[in-house]
């Protein structure tokens, strides 16, 4: 038996019942870290590979009551916030964060499923902005949510740029921009400095041929808050996620007939 027990990573996200994105991938993730996974459940949803046809939020006060007795049981080493559903769940969150200050909270800013299916209201985006942005360490947007959350069009890198400076002035610590979506697949880090600037860096990628990305952005927050959990300095920690992102992608499978998810344990 092993003396040292793995470090403990917190998702708090919605449930997919086709384990391509959500709570189950984040487990999958970190199971392939080698990390012990907790949950907390925020909304429930009807969906497949194929698409999301309901989702239903849970109770606030269940959400609030999952988090405290998880973390006064096994405190973790890192947080990862991924769908919340509702404004009443997302303000939940943001209090339960301004009451127990918990380490490396990585925010994943879900607004809509890849099929185009609302997962967060107005009330809970404007959440994200005023109270949820302040308290993590690094929020993940791709590149549509990045735009819809700065205001300006997001479709190459001088846009990104402009978008994470938004976002890093606007309250947010540090921000990474995954850009999945390009040509070459580029990343961008911001980060507030003290004298008020925003220093960023740019992690170019390669472009994997594959239909099977479903959850990719969900793999990328929960590597991302593995990988701080291990201690890793934030640029490495997103170097890690985004090699761990490519490798999912190129060990992926088909097993549904939409868009299928990446291998979330390819590594283990």
């Amino acid at each position: 038996m092993s003396e040292d027990p793995p470090k403990v990573v917190l998702t708090i996200a919605g449930f997919d019942p086709s384990s391509g994105a959500g709570i189950t991938a984040d487990l999958k993730t970190i199971a392939a870290h080698h990390l012990y996974g907790i949950a907390c459940i925020t909304a429930l949803t009807v969906q497949s590979t194929q698409g999301v046809s309901r989702v239903q939020p849970v109770d606030p006060t269940l959400v609030w009551e999952t988090l405290e007795t998880l973390i006064a049981d096994v405190p973790p080493a890192a947080v990862k916030i991924g769908m919340l559903g509702s404004g009443e769940i997302a303000e939940t969150v943001a209090d339960f964060l301004k009451s127990f200050r918990l380490p490396n909270v990585v925010l994943d800013p879900v607004l809509r499923s890849s099929s185009g299916t609302e997962l967060l209201d107005g009330t809970g985006w404007e959440v994200l902005q005023r109270r949820l942005f302040a308290s993590a360490d690094v929020i993940t947007p791709n590149l549509e949510e990045a735009g819809f959350l700065a205001g300006v069009p997001v479709r190459d890198l001088p846009s990104m740029r402009e978008a994470a400076g938004i976002l890093v002035r606007g309250g947010a610590k540090s921000v990474v921009i995954t850009g999945g979506h390009l040509d070459d697949a580029t990343d961008l880090l911001a980060e507030s400095e003290p004298n008020g600037g925003v220093a960023c860096r740019t992690f170019v990628g390669e472009k994997i041929a594959t239909m099977n990305t479903h959850g990719t952005g969900c793999a990328f927050s929960a590597s991302l808050a593995c990988n701080l959990a291990q201690g890793l300095p934030l640029t490495e920690a997103v170097q890690a996620s985004k090699s761990y992102v490519k490798g999912a992608l190129e060990n992926s499978y088909a097993i549904g007939k939409g868009v299928n998810p990446v291998n979330h344990l390819f590594r283990s």
